[in-house]
């Protein structure tokens, strides 16, 4: 029996989509692909969901593959790629739907330590039962232990719990350790059906 709705953030809360920062400050395709392939491709992105560095700290490593005409820019996108993460249509009235049905409600987002300045776009932090963020806890989905450390920090019973996350990868992980899954493309009434809530 489902008692705990536990919550990707990028795509499912909040849309991410760097294409939003890259068309604000790129003017041409070829200037996109380089910053895409850098910044939102390098590895930087992924140490900052460990947390073994900060946003900012993105930027320099960075810069020394990206040709210099384009340092500023690459700045402006460091600083300010979370101008896409808006709520996603639906996800405020599904949130409050399962709250009132009495279920516990969760997230759990490979983010940066940026998480917690754009996240309150969507509900402040206290909305939630528990929310935990890969950089805080240095582990990241769809690595194991990340679902094990959640289900432990929050003492929750897999078996109880629905992980919702737009990423196939990181429903198997949850799977992994006994966590219903389900994979969002977009309608919060798919999962009501699917799980009957």
């Amino acid at each position: 029996m489902i008692k705990n709705i536990i919550l990707d953030m990028g795509n499912v809360l909040l849309s991410f989509d760097p294409e939003v920062c890259l068309n604000a400050f790129l003017s041409t395709e070829e200037d996109r692909a380089i910053i895409r392939k850098e910044l939102f491709g390098g590895p930087e992105w992924i140490m900052g969901d460990y947390g073994t560095i900060t946003n900012a700290e993105r930027y320099e490593p960075v810069s020394k593959r990206v040709p210099e005409r384009l340092h500023t820019k690459l700045k402006e996108c460091v600083d300010k790629w979370d101008m896409c993460m808006e709520p996603i249509p639906g996800a405020r009235e599904f949130c409050s739907y399962i709250k009132e049905k009495g279920y516990g409600i969760y997230v759990l987002s490979n983010a940066c330590n940026g998480f917690y300045s754009y996240f309150p776009r969507f509900r402040e932090i206290s909305y939630f039962d528990g929310v935990m963020v890969s950089s805080d806890v240095h582990m990241i989905k769809p690595e194991k232990r990340i679902y094990e450390h959640f289900l432990n920090t929050y003492h929750l019973k897999a078996e109880e719990c629905l992980f919702i996350d737009d990423r196939t990868e990181n429903v198997e992980g949850g799977q992994s350790v006994g966590i219903n899954g389900f994979v969002f493309e977009g309608d919060f009434d798919a999962i009501k059906s699917a799980y009957h809530l």
